[in-house]
């Protein structure tokens, strides 16, 4: 039986976490190891209930089911989840291996940022005469990040040029706060320094792209200087000078690591992988390294990559459309389903969604909730494939995390992700052996847009079941419980337009008008007449059950007879007469008397040009037998 690793982190560092996991992976290849990679996009400037529902994925295993746990700090800098999983190890009984950030006590693994970095400021001073220097840091609480300006500060102080180090600003690792501290630099008038030196690339190619748009020239006026060496960063113009943590080398140790521990070697245990600092044009050394060569590779796969892209991006207005057209829960079960088994091209064979079990009950009850912490014990299986073998059973024990999974065989990476909307968990989803979907960012794109259309289809039906009650509400009469007027209005302008379209519809109006109800208010009170309508609408939809009945006035109700009602009409207005009472105006009334006039018409294809003219031939018969009922002569 294979060994379970599991793995935290967030994904926005995607290409070095793949370099990383390619590493544990080769380490372990003779062993029998699956990976599980439990992987949110959290930002620093999120809402506290959007980090809560992406975070959330990292409370889904159940940590006694695994031999190990690795934090990929480099990606997880929230120190609250870190200490979390970190505990929920140890009651488990299980290994744990830090990498990017240190905890005393638990193994870690991590590349020499320091040397790196302080061969990295001599360079500029010897090379470049460097003399005025602002540092973009990540966070405080980031090892890397302070590690990194530490040892500028350490080669500074040592040269004897402490002052050389301007400024240091805090960017929480978003590039957009490199722009905002440029433009606020030149909207001041303050003058640029020698170099800029960014805790990562993206932050570095960031500082070019603004430094641009004030036109200063990279590496003319100013030099920047980025770190991790990332790819999008050797074909940028110009080039990033920056450094190689060696990421594969280190996945690679911390692969040899966990490998020791259940060996039973001691935890606490430290690896430092050496790291590179490779000049670049961004630094103005333009002959260190053939950047040009690494462009022309990645404009040949250019054409493959947009083609993937476009097909990608026609996959999820694909999923986009089909969940927004439905218009039940079964409908949206039903037809992803479908969507999804008959083409998985980019999903693979294996595949998995599953959904928490409230998530269809909150659609139709606001009043139930989603969870916020955790997941449910049972999911919802949405779509589930493994090795293109599908699972039939409706729910799945979330514990066991893949439906289909087999124990034994071949290694694999299962990469988890978030389904949510804000701190509500919708359920999650499951990749298998996507590495390249890791560093591209796919997988976010794919995460993302399906916790929004979820998110878009469960508050439209949800609307919409509330504005069918609201609907039914305005349309029904309160007393009766039948249809109102309104309703009405709505099925005259049916009947016009099946009048307007076909020769071939067939239906009657049938007109009531209550006898006595103002004798009986007067003599009885308004109780009372209530009571008399409430019997006078009941025996009307008992005798033309199969018609609908609307209430369109104090003592006026009409009906529109279809099918069998139709066709009966006569027998029924006959059943009715036989159901009521005599008329009378004598007092006092029998308490369950009922008196109804009745008129029917039918609609005639070759006279009738609208519903009007029913309408008016039914009236007219309704009141001559009213007036017929009362012994009045007609007028």
């Amino acid at each position: 039986m294979k060994k379970k690793i599991a793995v935290f982190t967030t994904g926005w560092c995607g290409e070095i976490l793949s370099q990383f996991l390619t590493g544990m992976q080769k380490s372990l290849s003779d062993k029998q190891v699956d990976i599980f990679l439990f992987m949110g996009y959290p930002t620093y400037i999120d809402t506290a209930a959007i980090k809560r529902g992406e975070m959330n994925i990292y409370s889904l295993p159940d940590l006694h089911d695994f031999d190990g746990t690795v934090i990929f700090g480099s990606g997880l800098n929230f120190p609250d989840k870190i200490e979390n999983i970190i505990g929920r190890s140890k009651d488990a009984g299980i290994p744990v291996i830090l990498q990017g950030t240190h905890v005393d006590g638990i193994c870690y693994v991590g590349s020499d940022n320091y040397q790196a970095t302080l061969d990295m400021t001599e360079h500029l001073q010897k090379e470049h005469n460097v003399r005025n220097i602002i540092f973009f840091a990540g966070t405080q609480d980031s090892l890397d990040s302070e590690l990194r300006l530490k040892a500028v500060k350490d080669y500074l102080e040592k040269s004897g040029h402490t002052e050389d180090l301007k400024d240091v600003f805090y960017t929480k690792w978003e590039n957009a706060a490199v722009t905002r501290k440029i433009n606020e630099m030149c909207a001041n008038g303050e003058t640029m320094p020698d170099a800029f030196i960014c805790a990562n690339d993206g932050l570095a190619m960031e500082c070019v792209i603004s430094l641009n748009r004030h036109g200063y020239d990279v590496p003319g006026d100013v030099l920047v200087t980025g770190f991790d060496f990332i790819d999008d960063s050797q074909i940028f113009s110009p080039s990033i000078a920056s450094v190689d943590q060696c990421f594969t080398e280190m996945g690679a140790a911390a692969g040899r690591q966990w490998l020791e521990l259940c060996g039973g070697a001691e935890p606490g245990h430290s690896e430092l992988v050496p790291c590179k600092f490779i000049p670049g044009e961004s630094c103005n050394c333009f002959e260190f390294r053939n950047s040009d060569n690494i462009r022309r590779r990645v404009g040949r796969e250019a054409f493959s990559k947009r083609a993937m892209t476009t097909y990608f991006n026609r996959k999820l207005n694909l999923i986009d459309s089909t969940i927004l057209s439905c218009l039940t829960y079964q409908d949206f079960k039903r037809n992803l389903h479908r969507l999804l088994t008959d083409n998985h091209d980019y999903e693979g064979d294996s595949f998995h969604v599953l959904l928490e079990p409230n998530f269809g009950l909150s659609i139709y009850d606001p009043n139930i909730r989603l969870n916020t912490e955790g997941y449910s014990r049972n999911m919802e299986v949405l779509y589930s494939t493994e090795d293109g073998v599908a699972y039939e059973k409706e729910l799945f024990a979330s514990r066991d995390l893949v439906p289909g999974y087999d124990p034994n065989g071949v290694n694999h990476l299962y990469i988890f992700l978030p389904l949510h909307e804000a701190d509500e968990a919708y359920g999650y989803a499951v990749f298998r052996d996507c590495m390249e979907k890791v560093e591209n960012h796919f997988l976010h794109t794919y995460q993302s847009r399906m916790g929004l259309v979820f998110d878009k289809f469960r508050h439209a039906l949800s609307l919409d079941q509330v504005n069918k009650r609201l609907l039914d509400l305005m349309r029904r009469d309160p007393l009766t419980n039948v249809s109102n007027r309104m309703a009405y209005e709505d099925k005259e302008k049916f009947l016009q337009s099946q009048i307007n379209s076909t020769t071939e519809t067939a239906f009657a109006i049938a007109m009531f008008d209550v006898n006595n109800l103002k004798l009986i208010n007067d003599t009885y009170g308004h109780d009372a007449g209530d009571g008399y309508l409430i019997r006078a609408c009941h025996l009307i939809c008992k005798i033309f059950k199969h018609s609908p009945v609307y209430r369109v006035g104090g003592d006026e109700f009409i009906a529109v007879l279809v099918g069998g009602d139709y066709e009966e009409q006569e027998h029924l207005r006959q059943e009715l007469n036989h159901h009521m009472s005599p008329y009378t105006k004598e007092l006092p009334l029998p308490p369950d008397y009922v008196s109804i006039a009745c008129g029917i018409a039918s609609y005639d294809p070759k006279t009738d040009i609208c519903i009007q003219d029913v309408v008016k031939r039914a009236d007219a018969e309704m009141y001559q037998i009213k007036t017929a009922m009362k012994g009045e002569t007609p007028r």
